[in-house]
């Protein structure tokens, strides 16, 4: 006969410590071991801190002297970082073509070439940034001078003259005596004589003495007369005009004490000399126009367009558009606009400062 042991099943366990517990004396027992398991636990974490008896300092480590490094820099260098930037210029102003190219010290202003505040009459103890000029107290205009887009008419070149210019010779001064006098003549050998009332070299009579040749006598000298002829008359001269565009001036009283032509301060930029090429298209546009429609609108209206006009010179949008004229005036004006596109690609530096485009408004003065 064979038999296995059996573990008992975990209820049975728990009945064994159950009935345990319930005697007092096993009761007593397990309470001592769980004490003592208790204390010693708490001994073993805390034993170290509590019989430490000698306090220990920690050796402050000095800490690496620095490293010396000599570094030189120049008083320049101070100024540059201490000085701002200057600005970009940020509006155009129209330059007058007789200016003398000349780089300004501080401007905010651009233009088609460089040109120095100036006017022709200074005015002591004036220092603005405008030059004088007598105009219209009503608009706005960055014009100093105004003159024509036509191109001048060159007259043609005379043609040859088949005839010599004709010469005369000129007469001598002849000698001229006041008290002319009598001349005594003696003819044949009777003794009979005659008085002449006329001295033989003297011309004409005078009031007064006058030196010169005797008649007959020349001083050979001979003068060139040109020859006219009235089928090829000489050209007409022609008076210089400004190459510049038609101009309506802001009235300003208040000038410079510098003198020269007649200009703003204004610096040199491919987008100055961009938007000159395009203000002067769109001004001969606009003075074709109103020739062709052979009808003027009313004198002191203006128009003013504002236009985006992309990197490519293309426009592309008008944006809005303000009139005082008529319909056609109205329509005139983005006509010259729109018709003279594109005006071209921008350059590098122009893309970097204005994008990819950019808002414009003109304004047009019918005068």
């Amino acid at each position: 006969m064979s038999h296995a042991l059996i573990d008992p099943s975990p209820t049975a366990s728990l009945k064994r410590v159950g009935r345990s517990w319930s005697d007092p004396d096993a009761r007593s027992t397990w309470i001592g071991i769980l004490a003592v398991i208790l204390v010693h636990g708490l001994l073993f974490l805390l034993g170290p801190f509590l019989l430490r008896s000698d306090t220990q300092h920690v050796a402050k480590s000095k800490p690496a002297a620095p490293r010396q490094f000599n570094i030189e820099i120049s008083p320049e260098t101070f100024a540059q970082l201490r000085k701002p930037p200057p600005p970009p210029p940020t509006k155009y102003i129209e330059a007058n073509p007789n200016s003398p190219d000349k780089v300004p010290v501080n401007t905010t202003n651009f233009s088609s070439q460089n040109q120095v505040l100036a006017q022709e009459k200074p005015q002591p103890d004036q220092h603005n940034d405008k030059p004088k000029l007598d105009g219209k107290k009503d608009i706005v205009s960055n014009q100093t001078v105004s003159g024509s887009l036509a191109k001048p008419v060159v007259a043609p070149p005379p043609e040859p003259q088949n005839k010599a210019a004709a010469t005369k010779q000129s007469a001598a001064r002849k000698e001229q005596d006041p008290l002319a006098g009598f001349d005594k003549m003696k003819q044949g050998d009777d003794g009979f004589g005659s008085n002449l009332g006329q001295h033989a070299n003297v011309e004409k009579p005078s009031p007064q003495k006058v030196e010169g040749a005797k008649v007959g006598e020349t001083d050979g000298t001979v003068a060139a007369m040109p020859a006219i002829d009235p089928h090829h008359p000489r050209a007409r001269p022609v008076l210089e005009q400004v190459h510049t565009r038609p101009a309506v001036f802001n009235d300003n009283q208040f000038g410079t004490s510098n003198i020269g032509p007649v200009a703003y301060d204004a610096k040199w930029s491919n987008y100055g000399a961009y938007l000159h090429k395009m203000l002067e298209s769109i001004q001969v546009q606009w003075d074709r126009i109103l020739i062709d429609s052979r009808t003027e609108p009313p004198s002191g209206t203006t128009v003013t367009v504002k236009f985006t006009i992309d990197l490519h010179g293309k426009i592309a949008a008008i944006v809005d558009v303000e009139s005082t004229s008529t319909e056609q005036g109205k329509q005139s004006c983005i006509s010259a606009i729109t018709l003279t596109a594109p005006y071209g690609d921008w350059t590098d530096d122009m893309i970097a400062v204005l994008g990819t485009s950019q808002d414009i408004a003109l304004e047009f003065y019918y005068q």
